[in-house]
């Protein structure tokens, strides 16, 4: 695979969130109670992937969001507290974005998902000096499944584009990219030069039965494709073929699987930025995956 040049800072256009994590060990009772041990956490695909560039070693992390005014200052106060410069626009009208994970003994995780204001990050809301001093721009892609955030996305990424800096697209959701349509999401993510979706994404974005050649498909749209394959690792393509395969370090005891793959992205463009290859950048990606899944919620556990 040929690399853009390492250096730089990482700027995440995405979301924050208010996580509700639900953690049960029996088969939910309906129409009653079910024990559970819940958490209410900051969260969010994009906010996610930043806190954990910088525990993978990103000096100059930034992330672009929106956020309701209920809750702003908190989610402000815990990316700085993470070592994330927060751009984060303020909403007057809509709430802080929820989701309800729903996280079985198993690890795996369901989202019940209230977009509130992360889709309204508006055109507004970016600056071009955003990008100065950065050396990647990454896309979470549940900004590109509503008109307004879409309109933001797509002008961060033509800017980056403009000023030769590499982008990077996460497709976000399984769910909400069988709705927009696979077409349209590749249409809108055209001119990023790393696609990394999981395997369901990838399967999904492409038609294919297995994730290795939904990857080597994909990667006749983007210059390059990995391929999340949770506890299997991951797998990079290039050129329209599978260039390589990096396994995942188990997991003694999983936890919650929820921002594993957000874990991943983080450690990998950390990785890519600090110079590394794109498989060295893959093992780092799987080793915060797994640290991901070791504990609860979607961001890094404290440093103690």
């Amino acid at each position: 695979m040929n690399r853009p040049a390492a250096g730089g800072g990482l700027l995440v256009v995405g979301d924050v969130v208010t996580d509700v994590v639900a953690r049960y060990g029996s088969a939910l009772a309906h129409g009653t109670d079910t024990a559970a041990r819940i958490r209410t956490l900051p969260g969010g695909a994009g906010a996610n992937v930043a806190c954990w560039a910088v525990r993978s070693g990103c000096t100059d992390a930034r992330l672009l969001a929106r956020a309701g005014a209920d809750s702003a200052g908190w989610h402000r106060e815990e990316l700085e507290r993470a070592g994330v410069r927060a751009f984060l626009a303020v909403d007057h009208e809509l709430p802080t974005a929820t989701v309800i994970a729903l996280v079985d003994a198993a690890a795996e995780r369901t989202f019940l998902t209230d977009g509130g204001a992360v889709l309204r990050l508006a055109v507004g809301d970016f600056a071009p000096a955003m990008l100065d001093g950065v050396g990647r721009l990454h896309l979470s892609g549940y900004l590109l499944f509503a008109g307004v955030s879409r309109a933001a996305a797509l002008l961060a990424l033509r800017t980056a584009v403009e000023r030769g800096v590499p982008v990077s697209v996460d497709p976000a959701s399984a769910g909400f990219l069988g709705e927009l349509g696979p077409r349209r999401f590749l249409e809108f993510a055209a001119g990023a030069e790393l696609l990394l979706p999981n395997a369901d994404e990838a399967r999904l974005l492409t038609g294919a039965s297995g994730p290795e050649s939904a990857a080597a498909e994909l990667s006749r749209w983007f210059p390059r494709v990995v391929v999340t394959l949770g506890a299997r690792g991951a797998v990079l393509a290039a050129g329209g073929e599978v260039v390589g395969r990096v396994p995942a370090p188990p997991v003694r005891e999983p936890v919650d699987s929820t921002g594993a793959g957000d874990a991943f992205t983080g450690g990998f463009l950390a990785a890519l930025l600090a110079g590394a290859d794109d498989m060295a950048a893959a093992a780092e990606g799987c080793r915060a995956g797994a640290a991901a899944v070791a504990t609860v919620g979607g961001r890094p556990p404290p440093v103690r």
